[in-house]
């Protein structure tokens, strides 16, 4: 069973995750904090699987909490959490460690989803704020340049791409194009490569800002 840590200052929202976690038997919450500090403090006495984390907190927020505990422990895995106001940090989050993120407002089946993902060692992202983001880039004056040209991708590439940024994780892709998921993630790696990224979130971002796909 996962073991699990939730960070953040609402306790109400604390127990309502962790009771919604260990009804459906998705994991184990072994330890919660109120701020980033205490997390990190609770770090020394405990072995989470994955952290469910806030990102705007008094003390310590969620991004210090982020890059101090995978400095210390790069195999931990994060889920960052958030509200719809705080869609400027995601990418400074990402930047830290967090293997994904997700809207509060989210239901628990996708909360759950996410779980199961990162503890699988994929990423994983709230399908509602990348269309949030989309929005934003399409409003910002600034364009983003697009690459397509100046990096050539493959057909193949492209396919796994667009189905990257739906959220599909490796099996779903791998079951939907007819490929084993060995192969699916051998055509991910070239893609973070190609495209000089850190991981699959960023990878996603990455072909928003540089308009490479379409929803």
């Amino acid at each position: 069973m996962i073991k699990i840590m939730i960070v953040d200052d609402h306790k109400m929202f604390r127990n309502g995750i962790k009771l919604m976690i260990e009804a459906e038997k998705v994991g184990k919450v072994i330890a919660e904090a109120e701020n980033g500090k205490q997390f990190l403090d609770l770090l020394k006495n405990h072995e989470p699987d994955m952290v469910l984390m806030d990102i705007d907190m008094p003390i310590m927020g969620g991004i210090e909490a982020t890059e101090k505990a995978i400095a210390e422990y790069p195999d931990l895995k994060i889920l960052a959490l958030s509200m719809f106001g705080d869609e400027k940090f995601y990418s400074k989050m990402l930047s830290a460690g967090a293997k994904g993120f997700l809207l509060k407002k989210s239901g628990m089946s996708e909360l759950f989803k996410g779980i199961e993902e990162i503890a699988k060692g994929e990423s994983y992202f709230s399908n509602e704020l990348l269309r949030k983001m989309i929005i934003n880039l399409e409003n910002s004056t600034q364009k983003s340049t697009n690459l397509e040209n100046i990096i050539k991708f493959t057909d193949r590439e492209m396919e796994i791409l667009q189905l990257l940024c739906k959220g599909k994780s490796t099996n779903e892709i791998a079951k939907l194009i007819s490929l084993s998921p060995k192969t699916i993630d051998s055509y991910r790696s070239k893609l973070i490569s190609k495209t000089n990224t850190k991981n699959t979130v960023s990878l996603v971002i990455y072909a928003i800002k540089n308009e490479l796909i379409k929803f």
